[in-house]
């Protein structure tokens, strides 16, 4: 144990943490402060809102196509080789939309910045299990919870008043200057944390993988353009020759003595356990999040930046708890913190189903605030305490799976809350006698978000039927 511990000392953590937080938070950043300017970008470049929502669904496709390789290329390339090259493709991404002038370069921008950041996210989960000892790794994580949700949530409040006193340019010019430290930072202190072991490269394995996830992500976003676009040719083919491709995918890994992507990951319960925790938050954070700012801006009728305004404390809060929730975790284990937790979220989510568009703007404040406190109860607790069941050389693939169906958790929790939205707001117009009266539409939009709510609940109360299950997992193999 002593020889553990001593290798557990040789690494700068601190180093090494702070440029993966740095280029962390600037990725995520990135990842959410364009979907305030659509429709700015929308009048600059003369585009329709489909022909916007690719600079969102490229980002998300590229990521499903590159998460599933991420345990390959972790086993094929130095810690330093890849956070690197994710940190190269990410500047190089942002420096293009910097300059960019058109649609075409913009995109060409997105998708590199999405590359870097599929293969920088695994990296960090990687990095950080292999470098903190098991007893450390709860504040550790909850410290890129802070990154996850923090800066997501600032993206748009910051890009909004970016947008309004300069231009949509300045949301990437502010961003370069903090990769280029990040990565001077992690060329000093980050070391080479994990064996390279060199796996063959089976191509049939990408193929199917690459159309799999991406068939299968890209059909939910396109579902997501509203409830008539389920029944479209195209989100049907998506989403059939994806799940097929998955299906075969998954046959080839189990039978591979050594597959690209190891699905041994579900022989630990723990590892099921904290991974439906996981996509249980995706869902509940997705459809809440994109509904809300929609409910805040067409049922209460509240301008871009209060709503931007409005969502910050929440998130706010939840970055700031998510390592104290770490350091609780270390301390008493997952079951103090994730089912209260889930019991938050579950009665924060019923008192959303009863929001009207006279709700005060404080009271719903308050109930953001609540959603967000009980996320960080669940979240990281639960991921963490998921992987440490884990043996070190399934890492990689533990990572690589749960970050993996969190991206197409994510595409199906905007698809599925879009639709409900839709739906729910086009039955209450049906049933109007004034169905264009302003008045009336707040009332619809309104009833589909308290739909969407529900459908959130719905998902909250089934993750904490499973929460029940959670053991705290006591490591046994060395952490090294």
């Amino acid at each position: 144990m002593e020889d553990e511990m001593e290798i557990q000392k040789q690494y700068n953590t601190r180093a090494i943490m702070a440029s993966l937080l740095i280029c962390g938070f600037v990725g995520f950043f990135n990842e959410t402060a364009l979907n305030i300017a659509i429709t700015n970008l929308m009048d600059v470049f003369h585009i329709t809102a489909a022909t916007a929502q690719w600079l969102t669904t490229g980002f998300l496709l590229t990521l499903g196509i590159i998460m599933p390789v991420s345990g390959l290329l972790l086993q094929s390339f130095s810690t330093r080789q890849l956070f690197i090259g994710s940190l190269l493709s990410l500047i190089a991404g942002t420096f293009i939309a910097a300059l960019s002038f058109n649609f075409q370069m913009l995109m060409v921008a997105r998708v590199l910045q999405a590359i870097g950041m599929g293969m920088f996210i695994p990296l960090m989960f990687n990095t950080i299990l292999v470098v903190y000892p098991p007893d450390k790794r709860g504040e550790a994580m909850g410290f890129v919870g802070l990154v996850i949700m923090f800066a997501p949530a600032t993206g748009p409040t910051v890009a909004g008043i970016l947008i309004e006193y300069l231009s949509w340019h300045y949301i990437f010019w502010l961003s370069l200057p903090f990769l280029i430290i990040g990565l001077f930072v992690g060329l000093k202190y980050m070391e080479n944390v994990t064996d390279v072991t060199k796996p063959r490269i089976d191509l049939l394995s990408v193929v199917l993988s690459t159309v799999g996830f991406g068939g299968v992500v890209f059909g939910f976003s396109k579902a997501g353009e509203g409830t008539s676009a389920w029944s479209s040719t195209v989100v049907i083919a998506s989403l059939v020759i994806g799940l097929a491709a998955l299906v075969l995918f998954t046959i080839r890994q189990l039978s591979m003595r050594d597959p690209m992507m190891n699905l041994g990951v579900f022989q630990y319960p723990m590892y099921i356990v904290g991974l439906l925790m996981v996509l249980a938050c995706m869902l509940i954070m997705m459809s809440s999040m994109i509904i809300l700012p929609m409910y805040l801006q067409n049922g209460a009728k509240l301008s871009v930046f209060v709503t931007g305004l409005m969502m910050l404390p929440g998130s706010v809060l939840n970055g700031v708890l998510s390592p104290r929730m770490g350091k609780l975790f270390d301390r008493y284990g997952p079951k103090w913190l994730v089912i209260p937790g889930l019991v938050l979220v579950a009665a924060i989510l019923w008192l959303f189903t009863g929001v009207t568009p006279v709700s005060s703007v404080v009271f719903l404040i308050a109930l953001h605030i609540g959603l967000m406190i009980g996320i960080s109860m669940i979240w990281m607790p639960a991921q963490t305490n998921g992987l440490n069941q884990l043996p070190p050389e399934l890492y990689p693939h533990g990572t690589a799976v749960m970050n993996t169906l969190q991206q197409v958790a994510g595409a199906i929790g905007t698809a599925v809350a879009i639709s409900i939205l839709t739906s729910g707001t086009e039955s209450y117009l049906r049933s109007s006698s004034a169905p264009t009266d302003p008045a009336e539409l707040a009332n619809a939009i309104t009833q589909g978000s308290q739909h969407v709510f529900w459908f959130a609940l719905i998902i909250t109360l089934i993750g904490l039927a499973v929460s029940f299950l959670i053991r705290r997992v006591v490591v046994k193999q060395p952490a090294h």
